[in-house]
């Protein structure tokens, strides 16, 4: 994609796209309150978004859970922005990101629907895991990076 940016949110105009992104695509649709698309690990984890033409069309997060265990989440991309590469893009940020840190492995639990496009990113499923608001499986998978 071109003019294609990929950045942490760094104002709060962006900030709040981010947050808005991650609860319309994760949240609303299960009529879950605003608000239930932030946790604990917010303020310690890392951010990035990417923007077409300055408007915020995908989201993701890594925080570490050890030294050497990076773990992204939240990742969301706008319906009219799937299948582009978008994701693909802002998931090896995350990545560098991961491997800047040192870490050696990075886990996610990807939704049923998600998990063909993390394996084709070099994720392999570790197991089944638990279903998200009695309706979404996910899967526990990882990837060696270092």
């Amino acid at each position: 994609m071109e003019n294609l940016i990929i950045k942490s949110p760094n104002n709060p105009e962006e900030l709040h796209a981010y947050y808005q992104l991650r609860y319309d695509v994760l949240r609303k649709p299960w009529n879950m309150p605003l608000g239930s698309e932030r946790d604990i690990l917010d303020e310690e984890s890392y951010k990035l978004a990417a923007f077409q033409n300055k408007q915020l069309i995908a989201c993701g997060r890594l925080h570490m859970n050890t030294s050497t265990e990076a773990q992204v989440r939240f990742m969301a991309t706008d319906s009219n922005y799937r299948s582009l590469g978008v994701g693909a893009k802002l998931l090896n940020a995350l990545e560098n990101i991961a491997k800047e840190l040192k870490a050696k492995t990075i886990i996610l639990e990807a939704r049923a629907e998600a998990k063909k496009f993390y394996e084709t990113q070099g994720y392999d499923t570790v197991k089944k895991s638990y279903v998200l608001f009695g309706d979404i499986q996910h899967y526990l998978m990882s990837k060696r990076i270092g």
